[in-house]
């Protein structure tokens, strides 16, 4: 690999939530064979990964702005 150059940025929330949606619909079809079922799953498995990252990290970012805007912490659940 060349040093100058960067690896790939990740998908965005909304690419990764896109593909994950199509990931099912595919799973769901009775024309998969079982290697390639398999092949979706671990994608799903990685991508939803990544989403739940990504959100953890934007609620982290959320919480710090608050604290910085009022001063002092302000924290809300973000979970219903």
């Amino acid at each position: 690999m060349n040093p100058d150059s960067q690896p790939p940025a990740p998908d965005s929330l909304s690419t990764d939530l896109r593909r994950l949606e199509e990931i099912v619909r595919q799973l769901e079809s009775d024309d998969a064979d079982l290697d390639r079922a398999l092949a979706l799953f671990e994608e799903g498995v990685a991508r939803l990964r990544a989403a739940r990252d990504r959100l953890a990290e934007a609620e982290a970012r959320v919480k710090q702005v608050l604290e910085d805007a009022a001063g002092q912490l302000t924290v809300t659940d973000f979970e219903e």
